[in-house]
Parts: C-alpha cells; structure tokens; sequence
C-alpha cells in the first residue's frame, strides 16, 4: 500500500484587527473566569497566540507530504511578498503557494495514496485541512478522518495516527509530544535546530518564510522514523 506521512503549520489571525464582535465572543469567558487583572492580561495573551489553533481564526503557511516507501518528499509553504520560486534541498521540492492552492495540492496528491501517517493527525491536522477546505470551496478527495480504530478501516483510507498507537488510544497517562516520543527511541527531534511549532507565526512575521518549511520537513522525517519503530515493535 502507497503510504503518505504528511503534517501542516499555522498560524493565528492578529487579534487586534479583528471585528469586535469576534474579539468579545473569543474573550468573554476571560472576564468571568479572570481572578485579577493580572490574570486577565495573561488569559487575554492565550487566547491571542491561540488563534492558530482553530480553522476559524487561523490559517495555514506549509503543508508538507512524504512518501514512506520513496523517500521523497515536499513542502507548500506561505510566502506572501516573497518573488523566489521553488526549489529543492535534498529530497525535498519547495514550493511557495497560497493557502488555496496548498490545499488543492495536497487533495490532488492525497487521492494518489491509501494509507497515511501523522502524529496528532486526527487531534489537529486533519480537522484544520478539512475545514479550511471547505472554507475555499475545495472538498477533500479522502475522509481522512473516517474509522479511527485500525482493526476497522474499510473504505480507501487508513490514517494511522502515531498519536493514537502509540498512546493506545489515550491508555497511558502521559501521552506525550513528538519531541518526546522521538527523544525516547533515539530519533532527532524537529526541534534540535532551535525551532518548534510556537516559533512559527514569530517566524512568518519576520518573514522567515523558508525556515518554517525546513521545520516542516524535519517533522515529517522524525514522524517516519517514529512510524519506522512503531511498525517494527508495536503494530499488529
């Protein structure tokens, strides 16, 4: 089976530019639930770097996709002003798009495979891409979200979400993050050059547009080779 390993990063709106209705319906629990203004300013500070974390107030700046059995791969990545085309590093194509075409890269390719591999996939990934499909007028060529037990998967995708597996479906306590999980079977971390998933929209302000793809890349390799473990010791 043609096995998919792919992942996504966002980021937030700018709260400040919102209307003031959406800035009063994201922030009246904070008011309620404030013990002191001190408090409200940390809440308020929350909620701001937290707009990335929904389809509804944030946006998505690199798709990346890695096909398991070849080895190569590449990176949609957001890079507004930006006037380099793609280009490609190691077995790596980037490619600079806008949000919509991303995503109707990645359906297009999607439609191509049968079997995926995330880490969180279906707590995050998933949701996002589906959502701000939808949003763009794209449907997806795949429910990627569909039987999320592997012992009943029919139909023609079966999302393996690391995540779950590797957590038997939230039976340990701890469930743990990628980095986590990669330090704990030896497997380079994304974040050992100095950038992770809170550093992104920092990153996209500054316009370190393909540092974020680079980033993106390195957490499709450590999710292989997670899921290179996973399917020699623990899948059955």
């Amino acid at each position: 089976m043609a096995t998919l390993i792919f992942d996504i990063e966002t980021i937030g709106e700018d709260f400040d530019a919102l209307d003031e209705v959406t800035q009063e319906v994201l922030t009246r629990w904070i008011k309620r639930d404030a013990e002191s203004e001190e408090g409200y300013k940390a809440l308020l500070t929350d909620v701001k770097e937290g707009l990335g974390f929904s389809p509804l107030t944030g946006e998505i700046v690199a798709i990346g996709v890695l096909d398991a059995d070849k080895g190569k791969g590449a990176v949609y990545f957001r890079s507004p002003g930006d006037t380099k085309g793609a280009f490609e590093e190691g077995t790596y194509k980037y490619d600079p798009l806008s949000e919509k075409e991303m995503l109707q890269k990645f359906w297009d390719i999607v439609g191509k495979y049968d079997t995926f591999v995330t880490f969180n996939g279906r707590g995050f990934d998933v949701p996002f891409l589906m959502v701000r499909s939808a949003i763009h007028g794209i449907r997806p060529s795949k429910n990627l979200m569909a039987n999320r037990y592997l012992n009943y998967q029919p139909g023609n995708a079966r999302h393996i979400d690391l995540f779950d597996q590797l957590s038997f479906y939230g039976a340990l306590r701890r469930k743990g993050s990628l980095h986590l999980w990669t330090r704990a079977f030896g497997i380079e971390s994304p974040k050992a050059q100095g950038v992770s998933g809170d550093d992104v929209a920092a990153l996209f302000r500054d316009k370190r547009y393909e540092d974020i793809a680079r980033y993106n890349a390195r957490d499709l390799e450590a999710t292989l080779a997670l899921y290179r473990k996973y399917e020699e010791f623990l899948a059955f």
